[in-house]
């Protein structure tokens, strides 16, 4: 048997609604022409009862003595038959043996036909009560009669019958009428209900429209234009409350993504403000420290110590601010130079400078046949490919084998960067773009203070962001890969 999720089912609530009209229709109607069948077939058997009440015995017993052909007898029994309707059926029983069974002739003359009946049949007519009341019975000889059994003077049983044709035809025929009339209503009315419920569901057709457009709205970040409103409806009705509450949480929705976006043009004002003010005062404490080593007089030891870290710290912070003024930039949408440049000429250029920042780590190459350029920033590109490398080096032990690929696949730039190391912690591996993540001591194992600012990856997101592309992470116990795709054409 089907199971029931694998039938035929209408999915739209329009369809719902018009096949549960004409379901309830056809059961409606089906109940009335089987009621109005019903009826009529108990009425036309009962006036053939009060038929074979009216016709009495008289048939049944004129074949006490048997049946002649109509040629050789006048008198009562000719009367007899001319009395009975064609087709009328007289038998008479002698305890459980038929001994005379016949039929009024059909023609137009008058006369009877003497019917064989098999041991069934005869059965059949022993088993009737004799009553007086009507039964029916299906004789092989002659079809479905309507049998009146009654005791007769003799001690034996005479049966009168009339043909159930007549009755099955009219009732054959009012079934095939309610079926035609039937099918037709249904047809009529499941189209005029389709379109009945189609002009009652258009307000909720308008709301479910609108909610598709607010859906393809995008709001996860930037400016969020006005989402459009659902038509007002009769609040009195469902689908008017649904669009009015539906308006309403459009216009809280809103106003949320409007503060959030105030909020964050806001933060993003202040880090580009905050940075750009940064970079004069730590560039003039770095090059005051530079000024102060360059003294030809004697200098403590410990007083150059301090001067070295200040100046260490000082050029560190200024990377710090640097980066903080390009994720600003980023974010506030300045577009980056859209000229060709070489990825694999980048690509190598970055292994190089790796290779000599990290030489106790292993350096392999695996490149296309044939250059890879993609439309971008050539500095932007340069820096997210250094920062990557960066990353392999500074979070995995020496010795650890670092393969940079670079490939092309159904028009996109693949960069890849694998790495042998320990891999990324999986509670660190969802927050690995954001910016400040620190993943230091879970990938090198090092007690100590981390290198970098936390903020390379970040950078390497919103980079790969600005170009149209990804950057994704599949890390794992000695297996760590981060693919950077670019479009190989503008968009």
């Amino acid at each position: 048997m089907p199971r029931l999720s694998r039938l035929p089912w209408p999915h739209t609530l329009r369809a719902r609604l018009t096949a549960g009209l004409v379901v309830l229709l056809a059961i409606s109607s089906a109940a009335v022409g089987v009621a109005a069948v019903v009826e009529l077939n108990g009425f036309l058997t009962g006036r053939l009862d009060q038929q074979l009440r009216e016709a009495g015995v008289r048939f049944p017993a004129s074949l006490e003595h048997g049946v002649t052909p109509p040629s050789d007898h006048d008198g009562d029994e000719d009367g007899d038959t001319r009395r009975q309707a064609a087709g009328t059926f007289g038998a008479r029983l002698v305890g459980d043996t038929v001994t005379n069974a016949a039929v009024v002739a059909s023609g137009s003359g008058t006369g009877t036909v003497t019917v064989r009946l098999g041991p069934r049949d005869q059965s059949r007519l022993a088993a009737l009560p004799a009553d007086g009341a009507g039964h029916t019975t299906e004789l092989a000889a002659l079809g479905d009669y309507r049998m009146m059994a009654t005791a007769g003077r003799d001690g034996d049983v005479l049966i009168t019958g009339l043909p159930m044709e007549p009755v099955e035809a009219a009732v054959h025929r009012l079934e095939l009428v309610a079926a035609v009339v039937l099918g037709a209503a249904l047809t009529v009315a499941g189209v005029a209900g389709a379109l009945w419920v189609r002009w009652s569901l258009r307000p909720l057709n308008s709301v479910a429209e609108t909610a598709t457009r607010v859906s393809e709205l995008p709001l996860s970040s930037g400016e969020v234009a006005p989402a459009p409103r659902a038509p007002e409806s009769d609040p009195r009705s469902e689908v008017g409350r649904v669009a009015g509450a539906f308006n309403a949480m459009l216009g809280h929705v809103e106003d949320a993504l409007t503060k959030r976006h105030a909020s964050e043009e806001r933060l993003r004002s202040f880090a580009a403000d905050a940075s750009h003010e940064l970079r004069t005062p730590v560039a003039s404490i770095r090059g005051h420290a530079e000024l102060a080593l360059l003294h030809p007089g004697p200098v403590p030891h410990e007083v150059a110590r301090a001067l070295e870290r200040i100046e260490a710290e000082a050029a560190r912070m200024g990377e710090v601010v640097d980066d903080l003024l390009l994720l600003a930039r980023l974010d506030a949408g300045r577009p980056l130079e859209r000229l060709p440049v070489d990825l694999t000429r980048l690509v190598l250029d970055a292994v190089t400078d790796a290779q000599a920042a990290g030489p106790g780590h292993r350096w392999t190459l695996e490149l296309a046949e044939e250059p890879v350029t993609v439309p971008g920033d050539t500095h932007r590109l340069h820096q997210v490919l250094a920062n990557l490398l960066a990353n392999a080096r500074l979070h995995t032990p020496p010795g650890t084998t670092v393969t940079v690929s670079l490939g092309t696949v159904d028009g996109t730039a693949v960069l890849k960067v694998h790495d042998d190391g320990p891999g990324v912690a999986p509670d660190v591996r969802p927050q690995v773009f954001e910016r400040f993540t620190r993943a230091d001591r879970r990938r090198t194992g090092d007690t100590g203070a981390g290198t970098g600012t936390g903020l390379g990856l970040s950078i390497v997101a919103a980079v790969a962001e600005a170009h149209g592309g990804t950057v994704a992470l599949d890390s794992a116990p000695g297996s760590t890969t981060f693919t950077v795709r670019l479009p190989l054409h503008a968009g």
